[in-house]
């Protein structure tokens, strides 16, 4: 009678900590791939190393159209989490006839909750704005900056400010002076935060280098991350004690933006990278939840899949093990091949083809056959003579060399890729702690934001 008592009291404990994570462009396959590709490299072909979020007890999937199409960006859709009411593309915060929503954030804030709202792309980008910004379109940074500043939410932490002083630095004030004046202390990198924490409200922002503030619109890849660049595991890890030295509860929005960046370019194993750094943010949130088993909720979705990222392109077999040849990205590997145009206007072979080993492993470890040769070859004829186009992605321009190297490894490891865009496949759902039970099964994306809340106030 009494292990009953104790196991009703549990159930019935009111949830004072929320973890909402958003790994954005993370379809089920995403999630799958990485979890696959980590096995290979442990010499576990046929096996998975697991993520964190795929051992939680409870899971689903979602749908994610928009109100105005099949397939959602990531707007409409962010603000679907945020809300629980669909939108147009490319809104933000507002419904299909301009009409306000509010925000699971804003509620609580309403509520005296704590509340931080972190990504590794710009604070100012769809998903993250969608929990506290409304506006008739997505590109309108300054006017989100601005809204952020009122939003009196406590903790932003990510890239920072696409355009602080205003697409065309048209603006009469800068956005981190806007927040500054709104009582936000500004903390470039994450030693710089922790110097930080007793300020009312703070922005975590990556550091500044000789160069001044590096670009607010994304954190480094993980495939490329150098030492001392910020990380979404430091920001949570700096949030969870901000919040909870301030308030006795909390909400935390967490995204994992550059999943999406990754897939929009159609790389396979930096997408994959990501997938385990959102998850290794997780860990922190994970051990928090430990320490208050009956008083946390951790959920994990997407607001879309991108790429329509497919595990099997040919026969029944995966080679993802050759995806650790892959040293960078295909943002680096492009400004790479880039670089070496600047340099020198007509490079030989040789010199391409060096590039192609030291960085995806050509020649070396993975075997290119003559005709692969060949179609490299092709392209860097094009380039010398002038005649090659960018690839244009979502968010990045890659040169042809680096996107037809990517291109060419994914292929070898049987990865397919139907689109550079987004795609209307499900999304994953995975719970854990008080009420996780109330998201298994398949659902639309309506209805994330309003059983975070039924949970609560059960």
């Amino acid at each position: 009678m009494a292990a009953l008592l104790i196991v009703a009291l549990a159930v019935s404990a009111e949830i004072k900590y929320v973890f909402y994570f958003i790994g954005d462009g993370m379809g089920a396959n995403q999630v799958l791939g990485a979890e696959m590709y980590r096995s290979a490299i442990k010499g576990e072909p046929l096996g998975r190393v697991q993520t964190l979020m795929t051992t939680f007890p409870y899971s689903g999937h979602a749908s994610s159209y928009s109100k105005s199409n099949g397939i959602t960006d990531s707007a409409a859709a962010g603000t679907c989490l945020a809300t629980g009411s669909k939108t147009t593309n490319g809104t933000l915060g507002l419904d299909e006839k301009g009409e306000q929503l509010k925000t699971i954030a804003e509620i609580l804030k309403e509520e005296g909750w704590g509340i931080g709202i972190m990504t590794t792309v710009a604070i100012d980008h769809a998903t993250p704005a969608a929990f506290y910004a409304h506006v008739p379109t997505r590109d309108a940074y300054y006017t989100i900056g601005e809204q952020l500043a009122e939003s009196k939410f406590d903790f932003f932490g990510g890239a920072g400010f696409h355009h602080p002083n205003g697409k065309n630095d048209d603006k009469e004030k800068n956005l981190y002076r806007l927040a500054e004046e709104a009582g936000y202390a500004v903390a470039h990198g994450y030693k710089e935060a922790q110097e930080k924490m007793d300020a009312e409200k703070l922005i975590l922002v990556q550091a500044t280098d000789d160069q001044g503030p590096k670009h607010g619109s994304n954190l480094s890849y993980a495939i490329d991350r150098k030492e001392g660049d910020l990380t979404l595991t430091e920001i949570v890890s700096t949030a969870i004690p901000f919040l909870e030295k301030r308030y006795d509860r909390f909400f935390m929005m967490v995204e994992g933006g550059m999943i999406d960046y990754a897939c929009h370019g159609d790389d396979a194993a930096t997408a994959f990278g990501e997938v385990w750094d959102m998850d290794e943010a997780m860990h922190v949130a994970y051990a928090f939840y430990k320490a208050h088993p009956d008083e946390t909720l951790i959920v994990v979705t997407a607001d879309h899949e991108t790429g329509g990222l497919a595990l099997g392109n040919s026969d029944y077999t995966l080679h993802l093990d050759l995806l650790q040849n892959q040293k960078c990205s295909a943002w680096v590997l492009s400004d790479l091949f880039t670089q070496l145009f600047k340099k020198n206007k007509k490079p030989s072979w040789e010199q391409v083809k060096a590039i192609y080993k030291e960085y995806l492993g050509f020649w070396e470890t993975v075997e290119i056959s003559a005709e692969e040769e060949q179609a490299l070859k092709a392209v860097y004829v094009k380039a010398v003579k002038g005649k090659s186009k960018d690839t244009k992605t979502m968010y990045k321009s890659i040169n042809k060399l680096g996107d037809k190297g990517i291109a060419l490894l994914n292929k070898k490891a049987h990865i397919g890729w139907t689109t550079r865009a987004h795609s209307a496949h499900a999304v994953p759902i995975f719970a854990i702690g008080q009420k996780a039970e109330l998201f298994s099964g398949w659902k639309d994306n309506t209805d994330i934001a309003p059983t975070i809340l039924k949970a609560i106030k059960e």
